[in-house]
């Protein structure tokens, strides 16, 4: 009987990467800082409102090195890890570890689906609470938010006015601005800013409101 050979191993520091790239932070507490984003590939989660669905497959193996030596080129001091998922690869908790030991101010743009505890401590984390507009409010882990820190940040992505009562009703449940930043950003096409705006002033929520400057400059180019 034939056997195919097995598939060969992958090597311990490598991360499967869809892009690296020099942009302007678009959104959360460093939004307009000049940036580089390392996507990783790979999602489990399917948000109907998803930009970066070209991200859940393909990708190149590369490893922290050399990821690294890509960083170190564009001579900025913000790094972004986002995805896909990136806590979906077991390796980024290295990536995340080693881009704080080479001084970088490292952010972390997670679904809150995986949990968040192992992730390196001088990490900002910006945990996106799904809502029920999101189509994936099941996957939320409620154990990430008593872990959250001043460091950290929240987001809610907000699809309608029930999308924007579900998450008013969750933030003050567990008082999450007591515990770092919380920001609420309107689904583009979905709820016009104004609206949002609107909204966050008329119940005085401790919210910051955000508009994410990438889609408003590039119009969601991949790459930017």
């Amino acid at each position: 009987m034939n056997v195919a050979p097995a598939a060969p191993a992958v090597p311990a520091d490598r991360l499967k990467i869809t892009e690296v790239f020099l942009s302007l932070q678009g959104e959360a507490r460093d939004a307009g800082w000049p940036t580089v984003f390392v996507r990783l590939t790979g999602c489990p989660l399917r948000c109907q409102y998803c930009d970066t669905a070209y991200a859940f497959f393909g990708g190149e193996w590369r490893s922290i090195d050399d990821l690294l030596v890509e960083v170190a080129s564009h001579g900025v001091r913000h790094v972004c890890v986002t995805g896909g998922e990136p806590l979906s690869q077991k390796r980024c908790l290295d990536l995340l570890r080693r881009l704080c030991d080479a001084g970088y101010a490292v952010s972390l743009e997670t679904s809150g689906a995986i949990d968040i505890a192992d992730v390196d401590p001088r990490v900002s984390r910006v945990l996106d609470i799904k809502t029920p507009g999101s189509a994936e409010v099941a996957r939320n882990r409620w154990e990430n938010l008593p872990l959250l820190t001043a460091h950290d940040q929240v987001k809610f992505v907000i699809c309608s006015r029930e999308d924007y009562e579900w998450s008013r009703d969750v933030l003050r449940e567990h008082r999450l601005h007591e515990r770092c930043d919380v920001l609420f950003s309107p689904s583009k096409s979905e709820v016009s800013a104004r609206d949002l705006a609107d909204w966050i002033v008329a119940d005085r929520l401790p919210v910051k409101f955000q508009m994410q400057l990438h889609k408003l400059l590039w119009n969601d180019e991949p790459g930017r």
